[in-house]
């Protein structure tokens, strides 16, 4: 029986030496490859055998005349838009590529005076991204099966990192995520605690094509500037007291990869600054130390800070600002999509059981759920997980019921939001509210009064500070 046609690999490009060496490389991969000297040709041949076609690799500039490779892209998306193209760019021409990935492009490849050099590894890039385009495609046909037998809807994204959805505000946000992962450029992801900005930052990296490389976090507001700094450029042996060796910092580690600075809104100017130099030049100094290191690690930062009121009161530098958000995610409140509510409390029920066998599983009774949906949820989807966490601990009929919701729950909105002010002032008074409770309920203990709000230690320490409030 005769095998299945193999698909061809189209390339357009206007230098027939670079096409060759191309043309070359692939069919030593084993590819079908069909090369063109401008644009318009190579669609003429996609408009005639469009199914024939797995990718098509393009350069940008065909010379006076002809439409440049943007242009085509945008072509090729209107017809065919599941079609992967890769662009081929020029030196200098990096900024232009990154609009071409914006318009659709699957990633791109610069070319410079080494192009030959370069090629094999660049070709072996392009094998990989076959094989992830492949896996992708795979997996969408496995989600497409799974959307109709579900009552709730999730992306690829979203169910590779866990982000459990069906919320057009989730689903637009995906889409985003997906347009943006392979481009080498910052990312600010922005929005209240609790609403899964570390999930997001994950699905960014693991989702481009850094995914074989580290993901590295570090939490910001957990250590003071000099651990900061040690923590991010390293130390040389004998840099400050207890520096009795070298140590590598989170940016070496990242090297290649992505670096994922979650509460970057809660750090110093001084820190600012050094983070924006490495950022801008990819370059640092350990402390301590006097050599350069070069490294290429993409940023991806996070606040539930409003960084343009801390612009205006000179807490965060307006520099470093515009370089992070060359692309920004903002994630949605729980309170914003209730349509959510019943998916995750399912959700982390199945998680907790499966953790801890010794839980018997429970459905939420119909008057729960309902509760559920109202209530505001300042702390958002993670305070919704400890809710349905506790409430399977403590439920001992056949499903759980009000009275196994945490007592701010079964309350109805949680905590009375005070008459007057902005929404940031209110946001202020309450979380003051939070911490003044669960301080008073703890006897003043910090630890017993962090666990009750389902806190880090380090997090609730960083609110205390934050707000001023006097350690008990």
């Amino acid at each position: 029986m005769a095998g299945k046609k193999q698909k061809a690999v189209l390339i357009a490009d206007d230098q027939q030496e670079l096409r060759e060496m191309l043309a070359e490389k692939l069919r030593s991969l084993g590819k079908e490859v069909i090369s063109f000297s401008n644009g318009q040709r190579l669609l003429g041949h996609l408009a005639a055998r469009p199914t024939d076609v797995e990718l098509v690799v393009l350069d940008f500039d065909f010379g006076v005349g002809q439409p440049n490779g943007l242009e085509v892209l945008k072509e090729i998306k209107k017809q065919w838009a599941e079609l992967p193209v890769i662009i081929l760019t020029g030196k200098g021409s990096v900024d232009l590529a990154v609009e071409a990935v914006q318009a659709g492009a699957a990633d791109f490849i610069e070319k410079d005076l080494y192009v030959e050099d370069k090629l094999e590894v660049e070709m072996e890039k392009v094998e990989r991204m076959l094989t992830v385009l492949c896996e992708n495609a795979r997996l969408k046909a496995e989600n497409e099966a799974l959307d109709r037998e579900n009552s709730f809807y999730r992306t690829e994204l979203g169910q590779r990192y866990q982000i459990v959805s069906r919320s057009p505000l989730i689903q637009n946000l995906l889409k985003q995520v997906e347009q943006v992962a392979s481009i080498p450029r910052p990312v600010l992801i922005c929005g209240e605690r609790g609403t899964g900005k570390e999930l997001i930052a994950a699905a960014l990296h693991y989702g481009s094509n850094r995914r074989e490389r580290a993901f590295v976090k570090l939490n910001c507001a957990a250590l003071s500037d000099t651990l900061l700094e040690s923590e991010l450029f390293g130390h040389e042996k004998g840099a400050f007291t207890g520096a009795t060796e070298m140590r590598h910092g989170r940016f070496e580690a990242a090297n290649g990869g992505t670096l994922f600075l979650d509460e970057i809104g809660n750090t110093s100017l001084d820190f600012q600054k050094n983070v924006l130099r490495v950022i801008e030049y990819q370059e640092f100094e350990r402390t301590g130390g006097t050599q350069t290191i070069h490294v290429d690690v993409r940023v991806v930062a996070a606040t539930n800070a409003d960084l343009e009121r801390e612009i205006a009161s000179g807490q965060f530098r307006a520099d470093l600002y515009d370089r992070l958000r060359f692309s920004v995610l903002q994630l949605p409140p729980l309170r914003e999509r209730p349509e959510d509510i019943r998916s995750l409390v399912e959700y982390f029920t199945q998680q907790l059981c499966d953790e801890v066998p010794a839980i018997e599983r429970r459905p939420f009774a119909e008057g729960v759920l309902a509760m559920l949906e109202t209530y505001a949820w300042p702390g958002n989807v993670r305070e919704l997980k400890f809710a349905v966490e506790r409430a399977l601990c403590v439920a001992q009929g056949d499903e759980v019921v009000v009275e196994d919701l945490p007592p701010e729950v079964r309350g109805g909105s949680g905590v009375a939001l005070p008459d007057g002010g902005s929404f940031d002032e209110q946001v202020e008074r309450v979380e003051r509210g939070l911490l003044d409770g669960a301080l008073a309920q703890a006897g003043g203990r910090q630890k017993d009064a962090a666990q009750q709000l389902g806190l880090t230690y380090d997090r609730f320490r960083h609110l205390l500070r934050k707000y001023q409030i006097a350690a008990k």
